[in-house]
Protein backbone atom coordinates (compact mmCIF):
# COMPACT_ATOMS: atom_id res chain seq x y z
CA UNK A 1 0.00 0.00 0.00
CA UNK A 2 1.23 3.49 -0.88
CA UNK A 3 0.41 6.10 1.81
CA UNK A 4 -1.69 8.93 0.37
CA UNK A 5 -2.78 12.28 1.77
CA UNK A 6 -5.78 14.15 0.39
CA UNK A 7 -6.42 17.89 0.27
CA UNK A 8 -9.04 20.14 -1.26
CA UNK A 9 -6.97 23.28 -0.65
CA UNK A 10 -5.22 24.54 -3.79
CA UNK A 11 -2.54 26.41 -1.79
CA UNK A 12 -1.63 23.31 0.20
CA UNK A 13 -1.46 21.25 -3.00
CA UNK A 14 0.78 23.75 -4.78
CA UNK A 15 3.16 24.06 -1.80
CA UNK A 16 3.74 20.32 -1.53
CA UNK A 17 7.03 19.39 -3.24
CA UNK A 18 6.69 15.59 -3.25
CA UNK A 19 4.92 13.37 -5.81
CA UNK A 20 1.36 14.67 -6.25
CA UNK A 21 -1.56 14.34 -8.59
CA UNK A 22 -4.82 16.19 -9.03
CA UNK A 23 -8.17 14.50 -9.57
CA UNK A 24 -10.47 17.24 -10.76
CA UNK A 25 -12.42 18.54 -13.74
CA UNK A 26 -9.44 20.57 -15.00
CA UNK A 27 -5.70 20.70 -14.18
CA UNK A 28 -4.33 23.20 -11.66
CA UNK A 29 -0.95 23.51 -13.38
CA UNK A 30 1.54 21.06 -14.85
CA UNK A 31 0.96 18.38 -12.22
CA UNK A 32 0.12 14.71 -12.76
CA UNK A 33 -3.51 15.27 -13.69
CA UNK A 34 -6.41 12.82 -13.96
CA UNK A 35 -9.76 14.13 -15.17
CA UNK A 36 -12.47 13.01 -12.74
CA UNK A 37 -15.73 11.40 -13.77
CA UNK A 38 -18.84 12.77 -12.04
CA UNK A 39 -19.83 9.29 -10.83
CA UNK A 40 -17.72 9.44 -7.63
CA UNK A 41 -19.26 12.76 -6.65
CA UNK A 42 -22.88 11.65 -6.94
CA UNK A 43 -25.13 10.63 -4.07
CA UNK A 44 -27.45 7.67 -4.30
CA UNK A 45 -27.51 5.26 -7.23
CA UNK A 46 -28.42 5.91 -10.83
CA UNK A 47 -28.35 4.01 -14.09
CA UNK A 48 -24.85 4.41 -15.48
CA UNK A 49 -24.00 4.87 -19.12
CA UNK A 50 -20.93 2.70 -19.52
CA UNK A 51 -19.08 2.41 -22.80
CA UNK A 52 -16.40 -0.28 -22.72
CA UNK A 53 -13.27 0.51 -24.73
CA UNK A 54 -9.70 -0.79 -24.68
CA UNK A 55 -6.79 0.75 -22.79
CA UNK A 56 -4.08 -0.86 -24.89
CA UNK A 57 -5.34 -4.47 -24.69
CA UNK A 58 -7.36 -4.17 -21.46
CA UNK A 59 -11.11 -3.33 -21.29
CA UNK A 60 -11.79 -0.05 -19.49
CA UNK A 61 -14.43 2.68 -19.23
CA UNK A 62 -15.05 6.30 -18.18
CA UNK A 63 -12.84 8.10 -20.70
CA UNK A 64 -11.05 11.26 -19.56
CA UNK A 65 -9.50 13.92 -21.86
CA UNK A 66 -6.30 14.68 -23.73
CA UNK A 67 -5.02 16.73 -20.79
CA UNK A 68 -5.38 13.77 -18.44
CA UNK A 69 -2.20 11.69 -17.98
CA UNK A 70 -4.20 8.48 -18.23
CA UNK A 71 -7.05 8.00 -20.74
CA UNK A 72 -9.59 6.57 -18.27
CA UNK A 73 -10.81 7.47 -14.81
CA UNK A 74 -9.81 4.17 -13.25
CA UNK A 75 -10.74 5.42 -9.76
CA UNK A 76 -14.42 5.75 -10.70
CA UNK A 77 -14.34 2.61 -12.86
CA UNK A 78 -12.74 0.56 -10.07
CA UNK A 79 -15.32 1.84 -7.59
CA UNK A 80 -18.19 0.74 -9.82
CA UNK A 81 -16.80 -2.79 -10.10
CA UNK A 82 -15.55 -3.32 -6.55
CA UNK A 83 -18.58 -1.78 -4.81
CA UNK A 84 -20.75 -4.09 -6.96
CA UNK A 85 -22.78 -1.04 -7.96
CA UNK A 86 -24.60 -3.04 -10.64
CA UNK A 87 -25.93 -5.49 -8.04
CA UNK A 88 -27.86 -2.69 -6.33
CA UNK A 89 -29.65 -1.78 -9.56
CA UNK A 90 -32.82 -3.64 -10.68
CA UNK A 91 -31.99 -7.11 -11.99
CA UNK A 92 -33.51 -10.55 -12.49
CA UNK A 93 -32.34 -13.07 -9.89
CA UNK A 94 -31.60 -16.73 -10.60
CA UNK A 95 -33.56 -19.65 -9.13
CA UNK A 96 -31.69 -19.30 -5.83
CA UNK A 97 -32.31 -15.56 -5.55
CA UNK A 98 -28.74 -14.67 -6.55
CA UNK A 99 -27.33 -12.04 -8.86
CA UNK A 100 -26.32 -13.98 -11.96
CA UNK A 101 -22.97 -13.69 -13.71
CA UNK A 102 -24.59 -13.27 -17.13
CA UNK A 103 -26.03 -9.89 -16.11
CA UNK A 104 -22.67 -8.45 -15.13
CA UNK A 105 -20.55 -6.03 -17.14
CA UNK A 106 -17.61 -8.40 -16.79
CA UNK A 107 -19.51 -11.25 -18.45
CA UNK A 108 -21.12 -9.14 -21.17
CA UNK A 109 -17.81 -7.58 -22.18
CA UNK A 110 -15.74 -10.75 -21.67
CA UNK A 111 -13.41 -9.68 -18.90
CA UNK A 112 -14.84 -11.86 -16.12
CA UNK A 113 -11.68 -14.00 -16.08
CA UNK A 114 -9.35 -11.01 -15.80
CA UNK A 115 -8.77 -9.00 -12.59
CA UNK A 116 -9.02 -5.76 -14.57
CA UNK A 117 -8.94 -3.49 -11.51
CA UNK A 118 -5.53 -4.88 -10.55
CA UNK A 119 -4.34 -4.70 -14.16
CA UNK A 120 -5.38 -1.02 -14.32
CA UNK A 121 -3.54 -0.39 -11.05
CA UNK A 122 -0.31 -1.87 -12.44
CA UNK A 123 -0.62 0.16 -15.64
CA UNK A 124 -1.13 3.24 -13.46
CA UNK A 125 1.87 2.28 -11.31
CA UNK A 126 4.09 2.03 -14.39
CA UNK A 127 3.14 5.58 -15.42
CA UNK A 128 3.73 6.84 -11.86
CA UNK A 129 7.18 5.23 -11.79
CA UNK A 130 8.08 6.93 -15.06
CA UNK A 131 6.90 10.29 -13.73
CA UNK A 132 8.42 9.89 -10.23
CA UNK A 133 11.42 7.56 -10.69
CA UNK A 134 13.01 8.54 -7.36
CA UNK A 135 9.96 7.54 -5.30
CA UNK A 136 10.37 4.12 -3.57
CA UNK A 137 7.18 2.30 -4.58
CA UNK A 138 6.39 -0.74 -2.45
CA UNK A 139 5.95 -4.16 -3.99
CA UNK A 140 3.33 -6.70 -3.01
CA UNK A 141 3.65 -10.47 -3.24
CA UNK A 142 1.47 -13.22 -4.65
CA UNK A 143 -0.53 -15.27 -2.12
CA UNK A 144 -2.58 -18.45 -2.34
CA UNK A 145 -5.45 -19.48 -0.06
CA UNK A 146 -7.25 -22.83 -0.33
CA UNK A 147 -10.78 -22.74 1.07
CA UNK A 148 -12.87 -25.84 1.75
CA UNK A 149 -16.65 -25.78 2.16
CA UNK A 150 -18.01 -28.60 4.30
CA UNK A 151 -21.59 -28.98 3.05
CA UNK A 152 -21.59 -32.70 3.87
CA UNK A 153 -18.91 -33.84 6.29
CA UNK A 154 -19.97 -37.47 5.75
CA UNK A 155 -21.79 -39.18 2.90
CA UNK A 156 -23.42 -41.90 4.97
CA UNK A 157 -22.25 -41.91 8.58
CA UNK A 158 -23.85 -40.16 11.55
CA UNK A 159 -27.11 -39.41 9.69
CA UNK A 160 -30.42 -39.96 11.46
CA UNK A 161 -32.19 -43.31 11.11
CA UNK A 162 -34.87 -41.74 8.93
CA UNK A 163 -32.30 -40.27 6.54
CA UNK A 164 -30.26 -43.50 6.42
CA UNK A 165 -33.30 -45.69 5.67
CA UNK A 166 -34.57 -43.15 3.16
CA UNK A 167 -31.18 -43.16 1.45
CA UNK A 168 -31.21 -46.98 1.17
CA UNK A 169 -34.74 -46.99 -0.26
CA UNK A 170 -33.94 -44.22 -2.76
CA UNK A 171 -30.77 -45.99 -3.96
CA UNK A 172 -32.64 -49.31 -4.35
CA UNK A 173 -35.52 -47.71 -6.27
CA UNK A 174 -32.99 -45.92 -8.49
CA UNK A 175 -31.17 -49.23 -9.05
CA UNK A 176 -27.94 -47.77 -7.68
CA UNK A 177 -26.73 -51.15 -6.47
CA UNK A 178 -23.07 -50.17 -6.00
CA UNK A 179 -24.10 -47.21 -3.86
CA UNK A 180 -26.31 -49.49 -1.75
CA UNK A 181 -23.34 -51.80 -1.16
CA UNK A 182 -20.94 -48.91 -0.44
CA UNK A 183 -23.42 -47.34 1.97
CA UNK A 184 -23.86 -50.65 3.80
CA UNK A 185 -20.10 -51.21 4.09
CA UNK A 186 -19.61 -47.70 5.52
CA UNK A 187 -22.41 -48.10 8.06
CA UNK A 188 -20.96 -51.46 9.13
CA UNK A 189 -17.54 -49.79 9.55
CA UNK A 190 -16.04 -51.97 6.82
CA UNK A 191 -15.09 -48.93 4.74
CA UNK A 192 -14.23 -45.32 5.51
CA UNK A 193 -16.94 -42.80 4.67
CA UNK A 194 -15.98 -41.41 1.23
CA UNK A 195 -16.51 -37.76 2.22
CA UNK A 196 -14.25 -38.06 5.26
CA UNK A 197 -11.24 -36.58 3.46
CA UNK A 198 -10.15 -34.24 6.23
CA UNK A 199 -6.88 -36.00 7.06
CA UNK A 200 -5.95 -35.92 3.34
CA UNK A 201 -6.67 -32.20 3.27
CA UNK A 202 -4.55 -31.55 6.34
CA UNK A 203 -1.72 -33.68 4.98
CA UNK A 204 -1.73 -31.75 1.68
CA UNK A 205 -1.93 -28.46 3.58
CA UNK A 206 1.25 -29.39 5.44
CA UNK A 207 3.07 -30.84 2.42
CA UNK A 208 2.52 -27.75 0.27
CA UNK A 209 2.58 -25.23 3.12
CA UNK A 210 -0.79 -23.84 2.01
CA UNK A 211 -3.05 -21.56 4.04
CA UNK A 212 -6.31 -23.52 4.30
CA UNK A 213 -9.68 -22.41 5.67
CA UNK A 214 -12.58 -24.78 6.39
CA UNK A 215 -16.15 -23.41 6.34
CA UNK A 216 -18.59 -25.66 8.23
CA UNK A 217 -22.31 -25.79 7.49
CA UNK A 218 -24.05 -26.35 10.83
CA UNK A 219 -27.57 -25.11 10.09
CA UNK A 220 -30.72 -27.12 10.72
CA UNK A 221 -31.70 -29.68 8.09
CA UNK A 222 -33.54 -28.37 5.01
CA UNK A 223 -33.74 -29.56 1.41
CA UNK A 224 -30.72 -27.30 0.71
CA UNK A 225 -28.82 -27.88 3.97
CA UNK A 226 -28.10 -31.58 4.31
CA UNK A 227 -25.06 -31.81 6.55
CA UNK A 228 -24.86 -34.01 9.64
CA UNK A 229 -26.69 -32.49 12.60
CA UNK A 230 -24.52 -30.20 14.71
CA UNK A 231 -25.77 -32.09 17.76
CA UNK A 232 -23.87 -35.23 16.66
CA UNK A 233 -20.80 -35.69 18.85
CA UNK A 234 -18.62 -37.05 16.02
CA UNK A 235 -19.33 -33.98 13.89
CA UNK A 236 -18.58 -31.65 16.78
CA UNK A 237 -15.32 -33.46 17.48
CA UNK A 238 -14.35 -33.15 13.81
CA UNK A 239 -14.83 -29.36 13.93
CA UNK A 240 -12.84 -29.12 17.17
CA UNK A 241 -10.07 -31.18 15.57
CA UNK A 242 -9.92 -28.93 12.49
CA UNK A 243 -9.54 -25.84 14.68
CA UNK A 244 -6.27 -27.27 16.01
CA UNK A 245 -4.70 -27.58 12.55
CA UNK A 246 -6.34 -24.99 10.29
CA UNK A 247 -8.53 -21.90 10.23
CA UNK A 248 -12.26 -22.52 10.61
CA UNK A 249 -15.17 -20.34 9.58
CA UNK A 250 -18.95 -20.48 9.39
CA UNK A 251 -20.83 -21.60 6.29
CA UNK A 252 -24.19 -19.85 6.92
CA UNK A 253 -27.07 -21.99 5.69
CA UNK A 254 -29.27 -21.40 2.65
CA UNK A 255 -31.93 -19.26 4.31
CA UNK A 256 -29.58 -16.93 6.21
CA UNK A 257 -29.26 -14.65 3.18
CA UNK A 258 -32.09 -12.46 4.47
CA UNK A 259 -32.58 -13.89 7.96
CA UNK A 260 -30.28 -12.12 10.42
CA UNK A 261 -31.71 -14.00 13.43
CA UNK A 262 -30.93 -17.38 11.85
CA UNK A 263 -27.43 -16.20 10.95
CA UNK A 264 -26.83 -15.14 14.54
CA UNK A 265 -28.09 -18.49 15.84
CA UNK A 266 -25.68 -20.43 13.61
CA UNK A 267 -22.76 -18.19 14.52
CA UNK A 268 -23.40 -18.82 18.22
CA UNK A 269 -23.74 -22.55 17.56
CA UNK A 270 -20.29 -22.73 15.96
CA UNK A 271 -18.77 -20.59 18.71
CA UNK A 272 -20.18 -23.00 21.32
CA UNK A 273 -18.48 -25.88 19.52
CA UNK A 274 -15.07 -24.23 19.00
CA UNK A 275 -15.02 -21.97 22.08
CA UNK A 276 -13.75 -19.27 19.73
CA UNK A 277 -15.39 -16.23 18.18
CA UNK A 278 -16.37 -16.63 14.53
CA UNK A 279 -14.57 -14.06 12.38
CA UNK A 280 -15.00 -15.41 8.83
CA UNK A 281 -17.88 -16.72 6.72
CA UNK A 282 -18.92 -17.96 3.30
CA UNK A 283 -22.60 -18.15 2.38
CA UNK A 284 -23.98 -21.57 1.42
CA UNK A 285 -24.88 -21.71 -2.31
CA UNK A 286 -23.08 -18.33 -2.44
CA UNK A 287 -26.46 -16.81 -1.58
CA UNK A 288 -26.05 -13.21 -0.56
CA UNK A 289 -27.90 -10.03 -1.32
CA UNK A 290 -26.22 -6.62 -1.25
CA UNK A 291 -26.19 -4.85 1.05
CA UNK A 292 -28.52 -6.77 3.40
CA UNK A 293 -26.47 -9.93 3.92
CA UNK A 294 -23.25 -8.02 4.44
CA UNK A 295 -24.96 -5.63 6.85
CA UNK A 296 -26.04 -8.65 8.92
CA UNK A 297 -22.46 -9.96 8.96
CA UNK A 298 -21.18 -6.57 10.09
CA UNK A 299 -23.78 -6.40 12.86
CA UNK A 300 -22.46 -9.76 14.12
CA UNK A 301 -18.86 -8.46 14.03
CA UNK A 302 -17.80 -10.83 11.26
CA UNK A 303 -14.49 -9.53 9.91
CA UNK A 304 -14.01 -11.52 6.69
CA UNK A 305 -16.35 -12.89 4.03
CA UNK A 306 -15.35 -15.29 1.24
CA UNK A 307 -18.60 -15.39 -0.77
CA UNK A 308 -17.59 -13.00 -3.57
CA UNK A 309 -17.76 -15.20 -6.65
CA UNK A 310 -20.26 -16.90 -8.95
CA UNK A 311 -21.53 -20.47 -8.82
CA UNK A 312 -22.04 -20.69 -12.58
CA UNK A 313 -18.83 -19.07 -13.83
CA UNK A 314 -15.18 -18.91 -12.79
CA UNK A 315 -13.44 -15.56 -12.64
CA UNK A 316 -13.50 -12.36 -10.66
CA UNK A 317 -16.97 -11.17 -9.64
CA UNK A 318 -15.64 -7.84 -8.34
CA UNK A 319 -13.00 -7.69 -11.11
CA UNK A 320 -10.20 -7.90 -8.56
CA UNK A 321 -8.01 -10.57 -6.96
CA UNK A 322 -7.21 -8.31 -4.01
CA UNK A 323 -9.15 -8.47 -0.71
CA UNK A 324 -11.02 -5.22 -0.10
CA UNK A 325 -13.27 -3.60 2.49
CA UNK A 326 -16.95 -3.63 1.61
CA UNK A 327 -18.28 -0.18 0.80
CA UNK A 328 -21.96 0.19 1.72
CA UNK A 329 -23.61 2.26 -1.01
CA UNK A 330 -26.76 2.70 1.07
CA UNK A 331 -24.93 4.47 3.88
CA UNK A 332 -22.01 5.75 1.76
CA UNK A 333 -19.39 4.34 4.15
CA UNK A 334 -16.49 1.93 4.08
CA UNK A 335 -17.29 -0.90 6.48
CA UNK A 336 -14.95 -3.09 8.59
CA UNK A 337 -15.99 -6.22 6.63
CA UNK A 338 -13.12 -7.41 4.45
CA UNK A 339 -14.18 -9.26 1.29
CA UNK A 340 -11.93 -12.03 -0.06
CA UNK A 341 -12.93 -12.75 -3.69
CA UNK A 342 -12.34 -16.30 -4.93
CA UNK A 343 -11.47 -17.18 -8.52
CA UNK A 344 -12.97 -20.64 -9.01
CA UNK A 345 -15.07 -23.39 -7.44
CA UNK A 346 -14.91 -27.14 -8.01
CA UNK A 347 -18.66 -27.50 -8.66
CA UNK A 348 -18.49 -24.70 -11.25
CA UNK A 349 -15.85 -26.62 -13.19
CA UNK A 350 -17.55 -30.01 -12.80
CA UNK A 351 -21.30 -29.33 -12.76
CA UNK A 352 -21.76 -26.06 -14.64
CA UNK A 353 -18.89 -26.06 -17.14
CA UNK A 354 -18.81 -29.89 -17.48
CA UNK A 355 -15.01 -29.92 -17.60
CA UNK A 356 -12.90 -32.99 -16.98
CA UNK A 357 -10.24 -32.82 -14.24
CA UNK A 358 -7.58 -32.36 -16.94
CA UNK A 359 -9.50 -29.52 -18.61
CA UNK A 360 -10.15 -27.98 -15.19
CA UNK A 361 -6.44 -27.95 -14.41
CA UNK A 362 -5.84 -25.89 -17.54
CA UNK A 363 -8.50 -23.39 -16.49
CA UNK A 364 -7.03 -23.23 -12.98
CA UNK A 365 -3.56 -22.59 -14.39
CA UNK A 366 -4.89 -19.75 -16.57
CA UNK A 367 -6.62 -18.05 -13.64
CA UNK A 368 -3.60 -18.49 -11.37
CA UNK A 369 -1.40 -16.88 -14.02
CA UNK A 370 -3.75 -13.90 -14.23
CA UNK A 371 -3.45 -13.43 -10.46
CA UNK A 372 0.31 -14.01 -10.41
CA UNK A 373 0.80 -11.37 -13.11
CA UNK A 374 -0.54 -8.71 -10.72
CA UNK A 375 0.88 -10.28 -7.53
CA UNK A 376 -2.64 -10.73 -6.16
CA UNK A 377 -4.30 -13.28 -3.88
CA UNK A 378 -5.43 -16.48 -5.60
CA UNK A 379 -8.33 -18.09 -3.70
CA UNK A 380 -9.90 -21.41 -4.68
CA UNK A 381 -13.07 -23.07 -3.37
CA UNK A 382 -13.24 -26.85 -3.12
CA UNK A 383 -15.39 -29.19 -1.02
CA UNK A 384 -14.21 -32.05 1.16
CA UNK A 385 -16.33 -34.41 -0.96
CA UNK A 386 -14.49 -33.51 -4.19
CA UNK A 387 -11.43 -35.31 -2.82
CA UNK A 388 -13.44 -38.51 -2.30
CA UNK A 389 -12.83 -39.95 -5.80
CA UNK A 390 -16.42 -41.17 -5.39
CA UNK A 391 -19.18 -41.03 -8.00
CA UNK A 392 -19.14 -37.70 -9.86
CA UNK A 393 -15.84 -36.73 -8.16
CA UNK A 394 -13.78 -39.52 -9.72
CA UNK A 395 -10.33 -38.11 -10.53
CA UNK A 396 -10.79 -34.84 -8.63
CA UNK A 397 -8.58 -35.78 -5.69
CA UNK A 398 -5.59 -35.78 -8.06
CA UNK A 399 -6.80 -32.47 -9.50
CA UNK A 400 -6.75 -30.86 -6.05
CA UNK A 401 -3.20 -32.07 -5.43
CA UNK A 402 -2.08 -30.82 -8.85
CA UNK A 403 -3.77 -27.50 -8.23
CA UNK A 404 -1.85 -27.04 -4.96
CA UNK A 405 1.44 -27.67 -6.78
CA UNK A 406 0.56 -25.00 -9.36
CA UNK A 407 -1.06 -22.49 -7.01
CA UNK A 408 1.51 -22.65 -4.22
CA UNK A 409 4.52 -22.06 -6.49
Amino acid sequence: MIPVNFTTKIEEFEEYDGPKLSYTKSPLGNEFYIKSHEMLFEQGMNDLEISIQNWDDVPCFFTTSKKSVIPYDIFAASFVLISRYEEYLPHVKDIHGRYSATQSLAYKYRFLEKPVVDIWAFKFLKILQERFPAYPFKKRTYKYISTIDVDNAFAYKYKSLVRSVGGFVNDILSLKIMEVIYRLFVLLNLRVDPFNTFQKLLRLKKEHNVQTIFFFLIGNYTSFDTNVSASKQKFRLLIKDMVDYASVGLHPSYYTMQDAALLKKEKERLENITNMSVKRTRQHYLRFSLPETYQSLIDLEIEEDYSMGYASHVGFRASTCTPFYFYDLDFEIQTPLKVFPFALMDTTLNDYMKLTPKQSLGKIRDLKNEVKAVQGTFITLFHNESLSDYLRWKGWKRLYESMLKIAAQ
